[in-house]
């Protein structure tokens, strides 16, 4: 193990991706990169399980895909970055999936925010 990575395991909500977690999500993250394409998001949209199929994924993660687990897919290994073209498809704001993340309601994560008063 990476000797920078020592004792992050212990640290609350962090979820380390490293070499193992990349080959272990491979599919997945490839597969939402993806999303990129207007085609393959009609797709998607139209037959998801033909694009699980087609992109080989276990049953795991399908079943993280059809939950939307935000937090049950950073914590498998997928990349933020690939996870917001499938929130952005469904039309789910970063927001509401940091809310998901935290067990909240999108109502009660922006109450913790600090957001100044409008003039």
């Amino acid at each position: 193990m990476n000797p920078q990575l020592d004792g992050l395991d212990n640290l609350s909500g962090t979820y380390i991706f490293d070499l193992r977690k990349s080959r272990k999500a491979l599919k997945i993250n490839r597969f939402f990169w993806q999303q990129r394409d207007p085609a393959f998001r009609q797709l998607f949209l139209d037959d998801p399980e033909r694009t699980f199929d087609d992109a080989g994924l276990s049953d795991e993660e399908r079943q993280l895909i059809v939950k939307r687990d935000w937090l049950g897919l950073v914590q498998y290994g997928v990349s933020f970055f690939v996870l917001e073209k499938y929130a952005r498809l469904l039309r789910v704001s970063n927001l509401a999936v940091y809310a998901s993340m935290r067990g909240e309601t999108l109502d009660d994560f922006l109450k913790t925010r600090k957001v100044p008063a409008s003039a």
